[in-house]
């Protein structure tokens, strides 16, 4: 049974940061497609005044909640999709400064005395979806940094090291993930031979 359990964490492994992004895009397509109905957020209220505010009332009342609600959709869709993800991520982040804003702009909904209220408790359950995404950031990172070309492998999905920008530095990216230890880990038993593949230097 663990062997089992262990396989289908094994699988998962290969695409959680894929499933992460995809499920943090349809919580923002939910909120967002609810903001564009008057009344249908609970956040709506909140969200719309602390945007007045960083925006220095620039910005049309009745522009505030479907800017919102495009804004927030369009994130979400961007995730789900993973289309200019590095676009989307910076939108992310950004609008999330503007939700934790709310905590200092807003202090009289935002607290009660030392504790948070429940609007309060609704913008600082947001740190997991930061958290989520400061994830899939780090490995659309890793995923896009450049690859010195000079070195051959003896696997060609075996990690690489990797140029740190604007340096002549070369970095190793780091042991391959547990469940995929490569051929040059595997445990051999006494008195067989080594492969070709664990013989070649790395």
């Amino acid at each position: 049974m663990t062997g089992i359990l262990d396989a289908a964490l094994c699988r998962y492994q290969r695409h959680s940061t894929t499933i992460l992004r995809i499920t943090v895009g349809l919580v923002f397509v939910g909120f967002g497609v609810m903001k564009f109905v008057p009344d249908a957020s609970p956040a709506e209220d909140v969200a719309s005044r602390t945007m007045d505010v960083l925006a220095f009332g620039l910005v049309p009342p009745g522009a505030t909640r479907p800017l919102l609600a495009l804004f927030e959709t369009a994130i979400g869709v961007g995730l789900i999709t993973g289309f200019l993800l590095r676009v989307v991520l910076a939108a992310f982040f950004l609008h999330m400064g503007g939700v934790f804003a709310a905590l200092l702009i807003l202090p009289d909904e935002m607290w009660n005395g030392q504790l948070p209220t429940l609007e309060g408790q609704y913008i600082i359950k947001n740190v997991v979806l930061i958290a989520a995404c400061l994830t899939v950031a780090a490995e659309e990172s890793r995923h896009t940094t450049v690859v010195t070309p000079r070195r051959r492998h003896a696997r060609e999905d075996e990690p690489r090291p990797v140029r740190e920008p604007g340096s002549g530095l070369v970095r190793d990216p780091g042991p391959r993930p547990l469940c995929d230890p490569g051929p040059h880990l595997a445990a051999r038993k006494p008195g067989t031979r080594a492969t070709r593949a664990s013989r070649e230097p790395s």
